[in-house]
């Protein structure tokens, strides 16, 4: 997820009741909630580095728990010395300064595994990916319900409330742009929704809401996005029947089922999110020929929009030699190990070679954006033997 998202959680939680337990809570809460992504650091060598260690060991069950200890003993310990300079007794308590850093680390990788990019939770013995396709990356309703019981319980003085209406409008501007890009699926609903639920929260703070119910606020909240995540597990269990369905009957029609009956085989099938839709959704198949990617709208039976499906045929013969030979590249080996549909498409090169695209089919298609693996695509160029 988003940084934003993790914010709002350690906010929310320190709230709910954690900043009761030592001073520094809220702090504490806001960045162990972003521990995890300390990892960005790997950008300093590159892109295809940060791709092999983004959402790794920092974000596995041993990275977490150690940076979830580390974190507030450091900030214990820099807490005293700073008190000893200042001439003043140190505040903070180790124990609520570990439970907060414990709750609010763990809460990062289990957000991450939510959605379609996923995590590798037994690094460093098992580096194989899980994920839980349930919400987009970014989810501007988790934003929705956790910033406005943020903003209720701590705009408390004009410039609070100054700073919480600048970010409200900041995030309305970008939401509303990318919902109105042609290309994007978010539904018209949604474009009444958000500035209603805005205009809602701002009369709850009117009327001193959180002042009222205190750390309630931030309780419902979080028991909201629980039942909203209930609700999507069950949207994406539907999802997931459909999209089956509908990948079996992609793969009848194909022509290499007609050339190659074993080729329409469908060996698995992903169903992931998009944004603010939770009735809409992307879905992946695999097969021996095949690899699909289709979108559907829950209450549909078929695929009625055929642009919405992109097909890439998988390398064969010589081609597939091709792509093997691609396929030993250092920075293929990391965008392959990364993709969950790997694709590859082979294209004539200079010199008589070729050039060998690949891509991971969830974000990108070969030859299309950036082709380098922190775009989730590649060229590889191949010369003739």
């Amino acid at each position: 997820m988003d940084n934003l998202t993790h914010s709002l959680v350690g906010l929310a939680a320190a709230k709910a009741g954690l900043e009761r337990r030592t001073p520094y809570a809220a702090f504490v809460c806001v960045a162990a909630a972003n521990l995890p992504d300390i990892d960005i650091l790997a950008l300093v060598k590159g892109p295809a580095f940060y791709l092999a260690n983004h959402r790794g060991i920092t974000h596995s069950l041993v990275g977490t728990f150690a940076l979830a200890v580390l974190f507030p003993l450091l900030f214990f310990a820099c807490e005293r010395s700073v008190a000893r300079l200042r001439g003043r007794a140190p505040r903070a308590r180790l124990g609520g300064l570990l439970l907060c850093s414990l709750v609010l680390s763990a809460s990062h990788p289990l957000l991450d595994w939510t959605n379609s990019y996923g995590v590798r939770p037994l690094l460093p013995w098992d580096g194989r990916w899980i994920y839980g396709d349930l919400l987009f990356v970014i989810d501007p309703w988790v934003w929705l319900v956790l910033g406005g019981a943020c903003f209720l319980l701590t705009a408390t003085t004009r410039p609070r409330a100054a700073a919480w209406g600048l970010l409200a409008l900041v995030l309305t501007l970008l939401f509303f742009r990318v919902a109105l890009q042609p290309d994007t699926a978010v539904p018209a609903a949604a474009l009444f929704v958000w500035p209603a639920a805005l205009g809602a929260f701002f009369v709850l703070h009117w009327k001193r809401f959180g002042a009222r119910f205190g750390g309630r606020v931030a309780l419902t909240a979080f028991a909201l996005v629980l039942v909203y995540l209930g609700a999507l597990s069950l949207l994406h269990a539907n999802a997931y029947k459909v999209a089956a369905r509908l990948a079996e009957n992609l793969a009848a029609d194909s022509p290499n089922q007609r050339n190659a009956p074993s080729a329409g085989r469908v060996l698995r099938v992903a169903a992931t999110p998009v944004l603010a839709d939770p009735f809409a959704w992307r879905c992946l198949a695999d097969t021996e020929g095949e690899t699909y990617r289709y979108d559907l709208r829950l209450g549909d039976a078929v695929v009625e929009d055929l642009r919405n499906v992109t097909s890439v045929r998988k390398p064969s013969g010589a081609e597939a030699e091709i792509v093997a030979r691609a396929g030993r590249d250092a920075d293929a080996r990391v965008l392959l190990d990364f993709a969950r549909f790997p694709v590859a498409r082979v294209v004539p090169g200079g010199g008589g070679g070729w050039v060998v695209r690949f891509a991971d089919l969830r974000f990108n298609e070969p030859g299309v954006g950036r082709a380098r693996p922190g775009g989730f695509a590649l060229d590889v160029p191949v010369r003739r033997p």
